[in-house]
Order: C-alpha cells, then structure tokens, then sequence
C-alpha cells in the first residue's frame, strides 16, 4: 500500500515477479478491496500463488513515528511484519515510510545478538562489474563508534553470506583516507576497525573516500545514517541529471541523433548498467527477521528488483548464514552478548532513543 503510488506500481510487480520465479508465493497485505481491484485490471485475481492479508489502515508517507507504532496498530505495515515474526512469510518488501518500517521492524522483530541498531544496507555498481553494499544508508541519524563496529560486522557477514567471499574489504567512509581526519565519530569507529583488523577479525582497508564508493576499492563501506542518505541521494540525483543530460545532448541536433543511432547498442548497455532501478531494495540489516525497503518512488521494475533482492535472501539462508558469522566474529572480538528484558540483543552500548 505504500510508496508514492500503492498498488498500482506494487501489484503489478508483483504479477512480473511471479512469472520469472515459479517457486514464490506472495502475500498481499493491505486494503483487500483495493488490492483485488488491481488483480482484476491484471486478470489475476484467481491466481494460485497470490493470496491477500487483509489490513484496514494504511502508514502514510508523512506519518509521525508514534502513529504508525501506537495508532496504527492494523496497518498493513505492521501486519506484514508480523507475518515475518509469526514465521508465516520468509520476508516482507515495502516501499512505505523508511521510518515507520524501521521503528515498526525493530518493535516486533528485535535486533540479532551483538546488534544495537539496525542498519540500511543498499547495494551500488561498481567499476569492477560487481556490487559494493554500504550502510548505514539512513536508519541512524546519530551513531556512536560502537554502531559503526557493528554495522562492518554485519556488512562484512552479508556481503560473505550473499557473494560468497570469506573475507569481504571494508573500508570506513571518511573526508581522506589519512587516520588523523575525520570527526571523533570516525576517528573512535576506525580505532575499533583497526583492532578487528590486527586479530584477523575484518579486513579492514582504513578509511575511503566518496570517490572510492564505485571504483571497486572495497566490498563494504560503512558510514553513518546522515551521511549515508545525502550520499544515497546526491547518488540519486546525479544519475537522474546524467541522463537527462545525455538525452538532451543527443536530441541536440541531426548530426548527434545519427550518432545516437550508430551507438545504440552501447548507449542501450550503458543505460542498463547504469539503472538505479536494477539496485532497489534495501536490506534492512540486524532484524531478527528479513525486511526489505523498496524506495517510495519506485516504479514496476523497480519494486520487482526489489522482490527479486528478498526473494535471493531467502534462498540463500541469509539469516542463518548472517547469525552464524556474527557469532563467529564476535567471539574473535571477544564481544559479549547479553539481552535486554524485552528480548532485544545488546552489546552494552548506551541508547539514546529507544522506542
């Protein structure tokens, strides 16, 4: 139901989604009326693997934390997490309010042992032709160096889970690659990575800069939820001003559409490769339980790649893979783990928020 335009962007995903993936079945939640008008549109309102959740309220975009946490209480949001606690769904994809799934995830899903917060972990292209995961991409406005520790620690675990190398780089997202710069933030969480890397823990890089993001130079790159989401949409921004440049350009004049024409297949390429479309669907990292974040702008093909992300999650037992290695890396940290009275894992580190 959420995002910018509800179901009629997410329904139809879902139904391209179901053609490529035979072994998938989905669960609609929301307002059932208005789901199922959309099947019928699709003619697919009989389909064998779709079946509807019904949930009366809806989050919207604008809604404050406390409304969709404690007014909200059937909202389709929150009803669809709770399918992933209940263990009745194996994964739940929105592309609602960033906020409100990550308050609401927290709330019923609690964190992995060792884990204070969560994270946004998305996925960017490279120069290598392979993917770089960085997080924290907006969950966390204020983080302390201990956060930072356990965002690398879950990085590195995802990325060895998913990709399938042991022993990921990851580099720590800073203003120069020199130890001594940086905030104190930095400065106390590259501490912490340097220890990791001295016990063979992490292998850890040091510090990288923005321009490292795409050239391939690390696996992970850990930041802060601030900088991560200005860095996410100044991304977002130059790839939109990029293209429409470019189109503009060869529409100019007849001698730059001929040649347009004659690098169709390369321009074709570039624009593939280059389609922030083909990224969507952020992990939301640190649950006991997988949640996805599709971007509220997304449009089909979009929110399907989103599908597509949970979708690979799942068949690669990344929960389990994710909490073996965390385990593994926190006994060689020499991390000790204990447990808040709501059932919520903690490593210590003082919170200054809680929900």
């Amino acid at each position: 139901m959420g995002g910018d335009w509800g179901v009629p962007v997410t329904v139809p995903a879902c139904m391209a989604f179901l053609k490529q993936e035979r072994d998938v079945e989905l669960v609609l939640v929301g307002v059932s009326d208005r789901i199922l008008d959309q099947l019928k549109k699709l003619g697919s309102e009989s389909h064998p693997r779709i079946s509807i959740k019904h949930a009366k309220e809806v989050v919207e975009m604008d809604d404050p934390l406390e409304v969709a946490l404690r007014k909200k209480r059937d909202s389709s949001m929150r009803v669809a997490v709770s399918l992933v606690k209940d263990d009745m769904v194996d994964a739940c994809v929105s592309a609602g309010n960033t906020g409100a799934l990550m308050a609401v995830s927290r709330y019923l899903l609690k964190t992995l042992p060792g884990v204070d917060r969560p994270a946004i972990c998305a996925i960017l292209p490279n120069q290598q032709g392979g993917p770089t995961y960085a997080l924290d991409f907006g969950a966390n406005v204020d983080c302390e160096a201990e956060h930072l520790h356990q965002f690398a620690m879950m990085g590195a675990a995802l990325f060895a889970s998913v990709e399938g190398k042991s022993r990921p780089r990851v580099g720590l997202l800073n203003v120069g690659t020199e130890e001594i710069k940086g905030n104190d933030l930095v400065k106390r969480a590259g501490a912490l990575l340097r220890t990791e890397k001295e016990n063979g823990t992490l292998n850890y890089l040091g510090n990288v800069e923005g321009n490292n993001l795409f050239d391939g130079t690390c696996d992970v790159i850990v930041c802060d939820g601030f900088v991560g989401n200005v860095t996410l949409k100044a991304i977002e921004g130059l790839g939109r001003f990029f293209r429409s440049a470019l189109l503009s350009s060869l529409r100019s004049s007849m001698f730059a559409l001929m040649g347009s024409l004659l690098a169709g297949s390369a321009l074709r390429s570039i624009r593939e490769r280059l389609n922030p479309s083909r990224f969507n669907g952020a992990s939301m990292l640190g649950l006991r339980g997988l949640v996805f974040k599709s971007h509220g702008s997304a449009d089909a093909f979009a929110f399907e790649c989103a599908l597509r992300r949970a979708h690979d999650a799942v068949r690669n037992r990344v929960m389990s893979h994710i909490s073996a290695t965390m385990r593994e890396l926190q006994q060689k940290a020499g991390i000790v783990v204990g447990a808040t009275e709501g059932g919520a894992a903690t490593t210590g580190v003082q919170e200054k928020e809680q929900v």
